[in-house]
């Protein structure tokens, strides 16, 4: 018998002083928490940069801030930047031992 999906359970967030309710996985609760928490962040320090921007322009910003932080932290093929670091080090090592043992074989 296969088993149903859990249901999603509604939790309640605040954000820039409003209150929002989502659905969402029970398993998802803590990290929807922490995504409020960090975009409530970023909203109020934009809001507090000076001008009187709506909280629509604000929510605009902060998503466009965002995204191109996580684009950034991208790379090719969808690696992160950290992966492809390691990738080519790991690329690097492989050629200075190859190039090593081949001295040794002289």
């Amino acid at each position: 018998m296969s088993q149903r999906p859990a249901e999603p359970v509604s939790i309640t967030v605040r954000i820039m002083g409003k209150e929002y309710t989502v659905a969402c996985p029970e398993s998802e609760h803590d990290t929807l928490i922490r995504s409020a928490d960090h975009l409530n962040e970023r909203m109020t320090t934009i809001r507090r940069r000076g001008k009187a921007l709506g909280a629509e322009k604000i929510a605009v910003m902060a998503a466009l801030n965002l995204t191109r932080e996580l684009l950034e932290n991208q790379g090719v093929d969808g690696q992160s930047v950290n992966e492809q670091a390691a990738a080519e080090r790991v690329r690097q090592l492989r050629l200075d031992i190859d190039n090593t043992l081949s001295l040794e074989d002289r």
